[in-house]
């Protein structure tokens, strides 16, 4: 009888174990990029809290911008990336970032113009993005200045995001995973090859991890977020499913030439692509108590 309660226990704890290995491969998993979910309204707003798997925006959403038509990349509640068209042109730029460490801040500083060459934008009638997403907005150097916690620390709760939510180690800004409608930005406008474009400002920015970024093949930082924490992309393939409500994690990571345990963003394949909510305190003005 013993034996058999034994035997019983041990495959009681294989099938749990199976079961932990199954969801971490689950999580782990990059997301299908011919059938991603569409993140179409999928946001809270101030003051009503962070919400797992939805951008948590310091204001309404009421239009006023985005793409005009929707490509045929979207099928009702997904979208093929691998179908989607993009701007075309290739302009280069005069990119400036300067980052540094000094004593307990993190200085970043830039033109926000990218290291790479963009589209041609406004769009021009002949380009084949031109019947979805008719951007007439000029890419422009916009200079910005931060000064970050160069140790950031999780805030006792999230708060909003709103316009320019990180610098990236490409030059250039970026914003959350909306248009202006609350619409998925990523699946609804049209971007150039590096994933990028203008605003009414001229400020040129993503929405997602840039195909141009440098990632290795393990953990790589490819930004830092207004509150301070890194962002990350490359390594093990992860999904919005196994991060938390603000599209981070609690791990290992390379941060100023060590391999540090701490907390960091992470860009993934699917809605809401980046960080969307600050865990840290972030540096701009925000709504009381946000």
């Amino acid at each position: 009888m013993r034996r058999v309660i034994r035997a019983a226990l041990a495959l009681a704890v294989l099938v749990v174990a199976g079961a932990v290995v199954a969801a971490a491969v689950g999580r782990a998993t990059a997301p299908n990029p011919r059938a991603l979910p569409l993140g179409d309204g999928k946001y809270t707003t101030y003051p009503n809290g962070a919400r797992k798997g939805e951008v948590y925006s310091c204001g309404p959403h009421n239009g006023g911008g985005g793409a005009q038509v929707n490509g045929p990349w979207i099928h009702g509640k997904t979208w093929d990336s691998t179908a989607k068209v993009g701007v075309g042109g290739s302009v280069h730029w005069k990119s400036r970032l300067k980052v540094s460490f000094a004593g307990s801040r993190l200085e970043i500083s830039g033109n926000g113009l990218p290291s790479h060459t963009t589209g041609v934008f406004p769009v021009v009638s002949s380009d084949p993005a031109y019947q979805y997403d008719r951007n007439p907005n000029s890419i422009q150097a916009r200079s910005f200045s931060y000064s970050l916690l160069a140790s950031p620390k999780v805030a006792a709760k999230p708060s909003c995001i709103a316009g320019p939510i990180a610098v990236m180690l490409t030059g250039a800004l970026l914003y959350d995973g909306l248009d202006a409608e609350g619409r998925d930005a990523v699946a609804h406008e049209v971007q150039d090859r590096c994933d990028g474009h203008p605003d009414p400002t001229g400020s040129y920015h993503y929405h997602s991890l840039s195909p141009c970024a440098k990632v290795g093949k393990s953990a790589t930082l490819v930004g830092y977020a207004l509150d301070g924490f890194g962002i990350y992309a490359g390594g093990t393939a992860v999904s919005t499913a196994g991060l938390d409500l603000c599209h981070g994690a609690t791990g290992v990571v390379p941060w100023r030439g060590k391999r540090v345990r701490m907390y960091h963003y992470v860009m993934t394949a699917d809605y809401p692509y980046s960080l969307s909510c600050f865990r840290g305190t972030p540096v701009r003005v925000r709504p009381p108590g946000a």
